[in-house]
């Protein structure tokens, strides 16, 4: 009896050892080497550098690894020059990035030779949309890690401290370099000293891993809460109140970032409530903060309740004023015209502002791709946007290189993600979702990587293996689990769309949420740009939104030759065929099938593609340890039905209008269209974008 309750007992401490919650990301402990580090200074950056590399060192035993600032005019910024044994660097920052990208190359396994890495872009930069009550708009992942609500919280503790430490520490390691702790919705009680303080205290804990903390701001404060009549941005006490509080943050917080601001979209105050420009706004608050470095970020996501196709709104309300923002005033653009859409042409702003400097923003917390339940790797999304060709400058000037600086003079360049961080332990309410915020920072750091690299990294780092043991197990592994997993991780964010909106199909969610269908969703009195039929446009003669010179010419907007390759239906990527064309149902497409037929292969096929991710993953079973697995499993499960109610809602309801069968060799539908209406009914919950 007791050999058995000892097996029993080893047996469960073995389970809870290989238990894992995923709180650790892609920064799992390892068993280190013994290292030697020599770095003739010293600094809370540096010390922490040294710390890394004592705690995950994988080279050779007792290897001396030297760490040297000097100036070298071939690395740029924070970049550093790397080889087996020295990392060099013009600053700190640049010694801790290369310390994380030595480990990192040491752990999957790649080659370590003496190169210079230079990061894409200055600023690297995290957007959270946390409010001050711990809620995060668009969050699938908990509260806030920054703000919670109830009468102690504004109090901090030490595990406050320790969790920012953690999420610092993981921004660091893939170099991101600021973060935006609060919604772009924003409280006009964030400028306030209470709340300053706490802002404070975070930007102390973040400031040795490099990243320099920003604040959303609310246009309307200066009224709000600084006692003044009117926030017009030329009026004198209006810009001295906005001088007086940069002088007061940045005494707080000496490497302050700036400021990122959301005026006059979705009913956010702004300076056309005073009859002013966008420009007029920007430059007053830029000039409050360029006395000490700051900058400031100015939203185009703007739309007015007007009869214009909102995919021309941004283009139309800022190209009239290229040239007219200050230095340091950056124009932050979302990745496509319309809002996050699982796929998008990019916006025709990127190239276009050539006198003004521009930021891409990156949606990493899925608002319109399933929030944390369905797998989405997104670099391929985010790859093929930053390596869409504008031609604003002839061929070659991608949208990559229209906003690195490296095309148009620009003072700073810099890049967003909206964050999908929160309390859960995993923080990010799925394991894979971790590997969003991974990708957003290798990105920004090198825009040029590939996705099936960063993927390859992120599961090697995540999971546990790496190439350089040669055995059977460290083969069957890379065979049976890294090669099939990563394979999903690329071929996810083609499922989604093709279950959900293929072939240039957008915005057509249920209201509650965005998150399930809902293309019949049109009710009184709603705008129609906030409804799917605006989108779709579906009627007996076929379906898309016409945006050619016969349609709302958002064409126009582009630069040639895409101006003429996507106004013809026959030269269109068929990816964005229906974003740019209303086509009749029997239009022929280059497969030979029909419009009508091809969107049900679609259709069909991301609901298959998500079954075998579910076989991709039980197979993986023998690889990962069981907590993981199966919350992964589930979350797979959740995604397979989800891809059959869109697939059947979408076809169901389109075909009211084409009067076509469903291809007889496809899968039948499963539900009744009005048993989904009235289940989408019943949801609660209409949010803001």
């Amino acid at each position: 009896m007791k050999k058995i309750y000892s097996s029993v007992i080893l047996i469960f401490l073995t389970l809870c050892i290989y238990a894992e919650d995923g709180h650790q990301l892609w920064l799992r402990n390892s068993s280190p080497k013994p290292v030697n580090v020599v770095c003739l200074k010293n600094s809370p950056t540096l010390t922490i550098a040294k710390q890394e590399l004592q705690n995950g060192w994988m080279g050779e035993m007792g290897t001396s690894v030297n760490l040297v600032i000097k100036a070298d005019k071939a690395i740029r910024g924070d970049g550093f020059r790397i080889s087996k044994n020295t990392i060099q660097a013009n600053t700190e920052n640049g010694i801790l990035y290369g310390v994380y990208e030595l480990l990192r190359r040491q752990q999957t396994g790649e080659a370590i030779q003496e190169e210079i890495c230079n990061p894409s872009y200055d600023r690297r930069i995290l957007n959270h949309w946390d409010n001050l009550d711990g809620s995060i708009e668009r969050g699938y992942a908990g509260q806030s890690i920054f703000w919670r609500k109830g009468s102690d919280s504004l109090t901090i503790t030490e595990t406050d401290k320790n969790l920012w430490q953690e999420y610092a520490r993981a921004n660091a390691s893939v170099g991101i370099n600021g973060s935006v702790l609060n919604n772009v919705n924003a409280s006009q009680l964030m400028l306030t000293n209470e709340y300053l303080q706490r802002v404070k205290a975070i930007a102390e804990v973040l400031r040795p891993y490099g990243i320099k903390t920003y604040l959303s701001v609310r246009f309307s404060s200066p009224a709000q809460i600084g006692g003044l009549k009117t926030s017009d941005p030329l009026n004198p006490e209006v810009a001295q109140w906005w001088k007086d509080k940069a002088k007061e943050i940045y005494n707080l917080i000496p490497d302050f970032g700036g400021f990122l601001v959301k005026a006059n979209s979705e009913g956010q105050p702004g300076p056309q409530d005073f009859g002013r420009t966008h420009a007029d706004g920007a430059n007053m608050l830029a000039d409050a903060v360029k006395p000490f470095g700051g900058i400031v970020m100015w939203r185009a996501f703007v739309y007015s309740a007007s009869d214009e196709d909102r995919a021309k709104q941004a283009y139309l309300e800022f190209m009239p004023f290229d040239g007219q923002f200050r230095d340091n005033v950056i124009i932050q653009v979302k990745n496509g015209p319309i809002d996050f859409q699982p796929r998008e042409p990019f916006s025709p702003l990127f190239g276009a502002m050539k006198k003004t400097t521009v930021m891409p923003e990156l949606q990493i917390t899925q608002e319109y791709l399933g929030h944390s339940v369905h797998l989405a790797f997104l670099a391929p999304m985010w790859e093929e946007f930053l390596q869409s060709d504008t031609y604003q400058n002839g061929p070659g000037t991608t949208v990559a290189r229209c906003t690195d600086g490296s095309i148009f003079p620009q003072k700073y360049s810099a890049i967003a993600g909206v964050a999908n961080i929160g309390l859960d332990a995993n923080w990010c309410g799925h394991h894979f979702g971790q590997s969003n915020w991974y990708a957003f920072g290798r990105l920004a750091w090198n825009s040029s990587m590939k996705s099936e690299q960063i993927a390859d990294e992120w599961i090697k780092l995540t999971f546990g293996k790496t190439t350089d043991n040669k055995d059977d197990s460290a083969i069957d592994w890379n065979l049976s689990f890294l090669s099939p997993v990563k394979q999903m991780m690329l071929d996810s964010r083609e499922a989604i769309v093709d279950f959900m909106m293929p072939l240039g199909l957008h915005h057509i969610f249920s209201a509650n949420g965005h998150y399930g269908p809902g293309p019949w969703w049109a009710p009184k009195g709603m705008r129609k740009d906030w409804t799917p039929p605006y989108y779709h446009q579906a009627d007996s003669l076929g379906i898309g939104f016409d945006r050619t010179s016969s349609g709302s010419n958002n064409l126009s907007q582009y630069k040639e030759p895409l101006r003429s390759e996507y106004s013809d239906p026959a030269t269109c990527p068929e990816a964005y065929l229906l974003w740019f064309h209303h086509l009749p149902w029997d239009y022929k497409m280059k497969s030979g099938r029909t419009l009508w037929d091809e969107l049900c292969y679609h259709y069909d096929g991301g609901v298959q593609q998500v079954r075998r991710f579910q076989q991709v993953w039980d197979q993986a079973e023998r690889f990962v340890d069981r907590d993981r697995f199966v919350h992964v499993q589930r979350r797979l499960r959740d995604q397979s039905l989800n891809a059959l109610e869109w697939k059947d809602a979408c076809l169901l309801h389109f075909q009211q209008f084409s009067r076509k069968s469903i291809p007889y060799n496809l899968e039948r539908p499963m539900y009744n269209l009005d048993y989904l209406i009235e289940k989408d009914t019943k949801r609660v919950g209409v949010y803001q974008h």
